[in-house]
């Protein structure tokens, strides 16, 4: 039996079927049968039992122990059949590459798609343009082109467009695109900085940095300065992030096709021009048994994953010629986890703990090792990926996709499946969170069991409902540690956990260092070091009320 909160319901009903007259006419149950028979179906090309893997798929997707992402639940088996969330594309250095970019976003958004592209081949403003003998621009200018036909464009309805813009840190206009967010423009946009190896070493032994485009200088710069300039204006409006581009390459599954540049606007998926991938995530909150893991169900639900996650490929309708191209011949899918948050809490293990990075690495050790065998399996029955020998796999053992695993944010499917976002900690044990659905009350279940279990007074209850804390309440300290918020752990341990699953993870990890209001500059800076000397891909930081309105929030306000 599907059980959802209210919560749950009021997101779903945005991808349950509707007449003519925009009426629902799909229960959720319905959905579900409607997306397990559509994706099972792929069996057949296979010489599989279709019957059996709906059963499975649907009885995973019912019992909220996996879900996939977002496009999945609103266009499988209906018209638009589009099911990837995450898509990269290129913006060539010309005046129809970039339109033809701008085109295909449009297209991409329509079907629910997120986009994500680099802008460093643009040249920087002032050049002369040869053609015309006019000047460019710059990446910064062509950015706000994109973002007008974002917010003039719903995905498919489903939800707001996002962006991600990258620029690497090379350019000569990377100043400019450093502080293009700062009076609250480039709404539909996140922006990261690529940020080389090179320019790290620089920053680390106070060199100077030299901005360059196609081979010519443009300006030299202290990479100290440089760096300081990101930190200041992440800690004043959250953006830039960064992006580590030379690690992410660094486990690039197929170099001999070319440099990854740029993610999709959360940052779990970085891939390369034109490429999208399927995601799915296994809630962790539901696989806890007494105090202990159940692996055999996780291994279970790994497999399966992968199943479902190898036959949306097949499944699935590509809005562009050479999105299909590539995913079909890479086949990337991007396997990830939520309700780690919860699992922590069932376990009685605070998330600003050792043993949580402990677990952390574990957990997604097991994931990983376990989503490349069953890849490898199915490679054994399907056959491998077709750039299986152009990629790093061709000497070690055979695999049926480029990628396998990736750690997604899963605000939707979180809220659908009533547990802890992705990898993050509790955002506040009770708060609101401002979307499109709608205004959300949140209030995290665990806790709600832990107020009647030690008879929380109205008193202490309405401290929780304002400031998302338990800090303030008559709960034993060992309980205040386990229901610890986002903003009272250390950057240093949001970090750890960030880089634990990193281990273990082929694509990215969407993850958010949250910082109280109260953080420095300086704390910003030590955030992005210790990122990079952890290994980590990327990194977003986002101080408390940096922006004028956040979607989420404490209080009444």
């Amino acid at each position: 039996m599907l059980k959802l909160t209210g919560n749950a319901k009021t997101v779903l009903n945005r991808f349950l079927a509707r007449n003519k007259e925009g009426r629902i006419i799909e229960s959720a149950e319905g959905m579900f049968s409607r997306i397990a028979k559509n994706i099972a179906k792929e069996d057949k090309k296979y010489k599989q039992n279709p019957a059996k893997a709906e059963k499975e798929f649907y009885n995973a997707m019912t019992s909220l122990e996996f879900l996939p992402n977002v496009p999945v639940l609103a266009n499988a088996g209906r018209s638009l059949q589009q099911l990837a969330a995450c898509f990269v594309l290129p913006v060539p250095d010309s005046l129809d590459g970039i339109f033809q970019s701008l085109k295909e976003m449009a297209i991409i958004q329509k079907t629910g798609g997120g986009t994500g592209f680099s802008f460093s081949r643009l040249r920087p403003e002032g050049s002369i343009v040869r053609e015309t003998g006019g000047i460019a621009s710059g990446p910064v200018s062509f950015m706000h082109v994109f973002d007008c036909a974002t917010g003039a464009i719903k995905e498919g309805g489903i939800r707001r467009g996002a962006n991600m813009g990258v620029l690497n840190i090379e350019h000569p206009d990377i100043e400019g695109f450093i502080t293009c967010k700062d009076q609250g423009s480039l709404a539909n946009f996140n922006i990261s900085v690529g940020i080389t190896e090179n320019f790290m070493k620089a920053v680390k032994q106070n060199k100077l940095f030299h901005l360059k485009f196609n081979n010519k200088a443009y300006k030299t710069l202290s990479a100290k300065k440089l760096f300081d300039m990101i930190t200041e204006h992440a800690w004043l409006t959250g953006d830039p992030g960064i992006l580590f581009i030379d690690e992410i390459n660094k486990y690039n599954p197929t170099p001999v096709l070319g440099k990854i540049e740029t993610t999709n606007p959360c940052g779990e998926f970085a891939g390369l021009p034109y490429e999208s991938c399927i995601l799915g995530s296994i809630n962790l909150a539901k696989l806890v048994e007494g105090r202990c893991i159940n692996y055999q169900k996780l291994e279970y639900l790994i497999n399966l994953a992968v199943h479902f996650l190898d036959n949306c490929i097949d499944a699935s309708s590509y809005p562009i010629p050479e999105i299909e191209k590539i995913v079909k011949a890479n086949r990337k899918i991007g396997l990830g986890v939520m309700g780690f948050a919860d699992l922590l809490i069932k376990l009685n293990i605070p998330y600003n703990s050792e043993q949580a990075v402990q677990l952390a690495e574990q957990i997604m050790r097991f994931v990983h090792e376990k989503a490349h065998k069953s890849s490898s399996h199915l490679a054994e029955a399907r056959g491998v990926f077709p750039n299986f020998n152009k990629s790093i796999w061709k000497n070690k053992h055979k695999m049926r996709n480029a990628t396998c695993t990736t750690i997604a944010p899963t605000g939707t499917i979180g809220i659908i499946a009533d547990c802890s976002q992705g990898i993050e900690p509790l955002f506040g044990v009770a708060y609101t969170r401002y979307t499109h659905f709608g205004t959300l009350k949140e209030i995290n279940p665990l806790f709600q069991e832990t107020a009647k279990k030690y008879k929380l007074s109205k008193t202490d209850m309405n401290k929780v409902y304002e400031t998302g804390s338990v800090k303030g309440t008559s709960l034993p300290q060992q309980i205040k540690n386990l229901f610890v918020n986002a903003h009272e752990i250390s950057f240093e341990d949001h970090v750890k956990i960030q880089a634990a699953f990193q281990k273990y993870t082929d694509n990215a990890v969407s993850k958010t260092v949250n910082l109280p209001e109260h953080a420095s500059v300086e704390d910003v800076k030590k955030t992005f070091l210790l990122a990079y000397e952890l290994g980590c891909k990327g990194l977003t930081i986002y101080r408390h009320k940096s922006k004028p309105v956040q979607v989420l929030t404490f209080g009444k306000k």
